[in-house]
């Protein structure tokens, strides 16, 4: 006899990362695109824009992953629109940090 575990927390893992790389994508176009959210976001001067850029997304990455872990906790989840989803999320998050697209922007 199998018994099915629940795979909630996976799916929260997998959606997770993909929001933080649009997110990471997201700070880092508005950092490139308005020099007081360049300014805002710089945490460390030899680091400059990047180092709040990052911070932000690993905070949006830790709250969503939270959240979404203990939603889903006890609960099987469709992998298939998650993964849809988060491949989206990820693709949008390297074109927005890809310079050329920036700079199309």
């Amino acid at each position: 006899m199998t018994s099915k575990r629940p795979n909630g927390p996976i799916a929260a893992a997998i959606l997770s990362a993909a929001i933080a790389c649009f997110t990471l994508g997201l700070t880092t176009i508005a950092s490139d695109k308005n020099k007081a959210i360049n300014k805002l976001m710089n945490f460390y001067p030899p680091s400059g824009a990047l180092t709040g850029e990052t911070t932000i997304a690993i905070l949006v990455w830790l709250a969503a992953w939270i959240i979404l872990a203990r939603v889903w906790r006890n609960t099987s989840r469709a992998l298939t629109p998650i993964n849809i989803t988060s491949f989206t999320l990820l693709v949008l998050g390297l074109l927005l940090t890809f310079p050329p697209f920036i700079d199309a922007l």
